[in-house]
């Protein structure tokens, strides 16, 4: 398992309006630009637990997302075209 750098910055993915511990979902951005950069992912409630992608990987998922593809994995979704 590849080492987690420790000066990573953490985002959370909640909504502004959100209080409490979560769990939450957080992102960090390694370093680099590139497809390759590494972008590192956990849950508030384990946040031992990160998994590893790539920016390309990440952004891909991102765009899919917005576009819908996921919607099928959450009951009651409706799909709605990004803008």
């Amino acid at each position: 398992m590849p080492d987690i750098p420790s000066d990573l910055t953490w985002t959370r993915a909640a909504p502004p309006e959100a209080t409490g511990p979560g769990p939450w979902i957080e992102i960090a951005f390694g370093e680099g630009e590139d497809g390759d950069a590494p972008v590192y992912l956990r849950e508030t409630s384990d946040p031992d637990n990160v998994v590893t992608t790539s920016r390309r990987k990440w952004d891909a998922f991102v765009l899919g997302v917005q576009a819908g593809e996921f919607d099928h994995f959450v009951e009651g979704a409706q799909s709605q075209p990004y803008a």
